[in-house]
């Protein structure tokens, strides 16, 4: 079956190059890749733990060091779809090593902070660093895998993406109670030296794309736009206030700004005729939606578990561990699900799975017990890994050879946009639903009050992206699969 994007034929992506022809060679490449994805997951989530820790050795105040985590996340969200258009012009591999090179070096950087400034910038670095990496993670994954298992090199990446994120709190406890906070970060010294070693020697290698040629000002006003939505839906902890409301403004102000400069400019950082391939755009909005909802088992879930079923921190922390371990568990059969019976169908099934889940979660009531938590949250979590396969292998497998650098990024910022906007919108609704001002204040009933509201505005998110997915892949069945092709 040919798949066409924006008038070009798909290429590189139908047969694996020759680079790759030996099958251990193919298999140390995806290590390279995991382990490329598997760094950046523990980038996000190690420093959490980390927090006390610096308020207590930097003298600072809890809301200063807060910008430890949220650094991080500023530079990936603001960098990512620039680094996945580099990645179209200089070369994946050239850049994937890049990539590896900064967060590595930010990562000592980190380690050895004289200050919480400094710990900051040095953050920041990293973060750089990490979107260049999710960026060509899975843009890299057509070249160098057979189209026929590109599901599972997708469920694969799912996967240590799920134990990185769900390592790095354990991880990191475990390195600031033996060795001190220094550790959490230069730990990714040795893993970042052995991926880069990986990757230079099994990646195959890719050509640039002729004369690099960047837009600049798209690329500054999409950052700013970015990283304006970020704070103003991350700071105030879910209250909108003066400031978010000024940042919110800017955020908009700069995408049309960016809308205007991309239609004009010769050489645009992203082809706006890119999302008429609805199947593309639907991918991307679909993405945020589910990783919003997956976002809010994270964010609203301690609080269940805590406020209405009052369990201890070790009780809790069992509970909220399912997720992370399904999602881990489910990557690769997912992916092997996805090659046998296409990623589209693949898509509406895990957005299905996600729904119920949801429906189920803004459902409870405390005498279902933890029992009647887990059962749903597994049935949304293995939703989303099926999802995340299946949605990322439709979307890549529907790319032009020379944007799907772009496109990963999209993809990854889509994501990204999805744990922001779950973090704080769904926040937002649990406060004003549960009724109290205070979360301490709160009763069991507050709580579960507030736990439904954002279940269930989770499953309208969902029944909106299985209606999208349905509409831009009406045969499903077949769309996708290499072997209905």
């Amino acid at each position: 079956m040919a798949i066409t994007c924006q008038g070009h034929p798909l290429v590189s992506i139908t047969s694996p190059p020759p680079s790759i022809a030996n099958p251990r060679s193919t298999s140390a490449a995806l290590a390279s890749l995991a382990l490329t994805m598997l760094l950046s997951s523990l980038g996000t989530s190690i420093a959490n733990v980390g927090l006390p820790t610096f308020v207590r050795v930097f003298d600072a105040s809890f809301q200063s060091v807060q910008w430890v985590v949220l650094a991080y996340l500023l530079a990936v969200t603001a960098v990512v779809v620039t680094a996945g258009r580099l990645g179209d012009l200089l070369g994946r591999r050239r850049l994937v090593l890049t990539g590896l090179s900064i967060f590595t070096l930010g990562s000592v950087l980190c380690g050895a902070a004289p200050s919480l400034g400094f710990l900051i910038a040095a953050r920041i670095a990293q973060g750089v660093g990490a979107a260049v990496m999710m960026a060509m993670t899975m843009a890299l994954v057509g070249g160098t895998v057979p189209r026929e298992r590109t599901g599972r090199a997708m469920g694969l990446l799912g996967t240590t993406s799920a134990i990185g994120t769900a390592l790095g709190p354990s991880l990191g406890g475990l390195l600031i109670g033996s060795i001190g906070w220094q550790a959490i970060f230069l730990v990714n010294l040795p893993l970042g030296m052995l991926t880069a070693g990986l990757a230079w020697r099994y990646l195959p290698r890719d050509a640039a794309s002729g004369k690099p040629s960047l837009d600049i000002p798209g690329s500054l006003l999409l950052a700013v736009a970015l990283a304006t939505y970020t704070l103003a839906m991350t700071l105030g902890r879910g209250h909108f206030g003066t400031t978010n409301i000024v940042l919110a403004c800017v955020a908009i102000v700069s995408t049309i700004s960016f809308l205007l400069v991309e239609s004009k400019t010769s050489s645009p950082l992203v082809r706006l005729d890119l999302f008429r391939n609805m199947r593309m755009s639907t991918g991307f909005v679909a993405s945020s939606l589910a990783t919003t909802v997956a976002m809010t088992t994270l964010v609203i879930g301690p609080f269940y578990l805590s406020g209405a079923l009052r369990l201890d921190p070790a009780g809790i922390g069992m509970v909220m561990s399912t997720g992370p371990l399904v999602a881990s568990l489910m990557g690769v059969p997912a992916g092997k699900a996805v090659d046998r019976f296409g990623a589209a169908r693949m898509t509406l099934i895990g957005l299905i799975a996600m729904a119920l889940g949801a429906l189920l979660l803004a459902g409870l009531t405390v005498r279902h017990g933890a029992l009647g938590y887990i059962l749903p949250l597994v049935t949304l979590t293995a939703g989303f890994a099926t999802f995340q396969a299946a949605n990322n292998t439709l979307v890549i497998a529907g790319t032009d050879a020379r944007q799907r650098g772009v496109v990963s990024g999209l993809l990854n910022l889509s994501r990204n946009l999805g744990l922001v906007t779950g973090a704080s919108l769904m926040g937002a609704i649990f406060m004003h639903a549960s009724g109290v001002a205070s979360i301490e204040a709160a009763s069991a009933a507050d709580v579960a009050a507030g736990t439904h509201a954002a279940f269930l505005t989770a499953s309208v998110f969902l029944a909106l992206a299985i209606v999208l997915t349905a509409w831009s892949n009406p045969s499903s069945a077949a769309v996708a699969n290499p072997h209905h092709s």
